[in-house]
């Protein structure tokens, strides 16, 4: 549990130190790139690290073939997209709507399953839509202020980046899920960092002093808390807690980002925003907990059955 708490205040953060980077001149492109390269290298040093350590002792893991390899680069597309959108969209929006517009992929994931599987989520998934759009209208107060209040462009980037997440998510649980868990993050951080290069291809790659300045100011801190400690957290607590806990755990970024944006940025974070937040806070926590309860009214009948 703590290491789900860690790795999703950790990822919550990140906003906050892109925003700051924006203050200080930094453009989308150096920041995402810097921070998927930086990423992408600390993730292989620490795989080559471990490996070393358990040369001797058994394979924990199957070995990736090339198929899966090439799979895992791709998917790993969907979290340069992701990093990618989100950060356009804190060009344009402030960081506390930006973590609340990347958290529609709660009911984007739910869509996209029933539409896969075709067939009617259950009653607690479907429970759990009710507080997740209400807390979305209210946390992005649109019934007050509607589009206007919003710049469109943040909008859509903020919403793109669920979609992606979205997709990753639906492909991560599918693809070599008997491989090395930093492998995999390895390769996929790598993927992100090769699709944000071609769209928005960073500066740094031919300045040096921009590299050193962007690195040492902020690069090394998006690196350390996004694709290194916040992935290599949860792949250590999600098996131990399970997909559901895991889940309701998760749900930390949000606050996190939204505490951070207003002590740090001092951005206006109003009491609809407030509610809005624990509305999907609750959204998400919903199914899990409709899960145990279900469960528990089942045994005794299960118990009865047996005698």
């Amino acid at each position: 549990m703590i290491y789900i708490l860690l790795g999703a205040c950790s990822y919550g953060v990140l906003s906050t130190f892109v925003k700051l980077a924006y203050h200080d001149g930094f453009i989308v492109n150096d920041v995402v790139g810097i921070q998927m390269l930086l990423g992408a290298l600390l993730l292989w040093g620490f795989l080559l690290i471990s490996r070393s350590r358990k040369k001797n002792s058994p394979p924990r893991y199957a070995a990736a073939s090339r198929k899966q390899v090439f799979l895992l680069i791709v998917l790993g597309s969907t979290t340069g997209l992701t990093g990618m959108f989100y950060y356009l969209a804190l060009q344009y929006i402030s960081a506390s709507l930006a973590i609340v517009l990347l958290f529609q992929f709660t009911w984007m994931g739910v869509l996209a399953e029933a539409i896969i599987s075709r067939r009617l989520p259950g009653a607690g998934k479907l429970l759990s839509l009710i507080p997740l759009l209400i807390g979305t209208l209210s946390a992005t107060n649109l019934l007050a202020t509607g589009f206007g209040g919003i710049h469109w462009l943040g909008f859509l980037y903020g919403l793109l980046a669920a979609v992606s997440y979205t997709i990753f998510i639906l492909l991560s649980g599918k693809v070599a899920v008997q491989v090395n868990p930093i492998f995999k993050t390895a390769l996929m951080v790598t993927g992100g960092f090769v699709i944000c290069t071609i769209v928005l291809p960073p500066a740094f790659l031919l300045d040096a002093r921009l590299f050193m300045e962007l690195a040492l100011r902020y690069g090394l801190a998006l690196a350390v808390l996004g694709p290194f400690l916040s992935t290599l957290m949860f792949s250590k607590g999600a098996p131990l807690t399970g997909s559901g806990m895991a889940s309701i755990l998760g749900a930390a970024e949000l606050p996190t980002a939204v505490l951070m944006s207003a002590v740090v940025l001092h951005e206006h974070v109003g009491l609809p925003h407030y509610i809005g937040m624990l509305l999907i806070v609750l959204g998400i926590i919903f199914p899990e907990i409709w899960k145990r309860i279900s469960l528990r009214r089942s045994l005794p009948s299960l118990k009865s059955s047996d005698r």
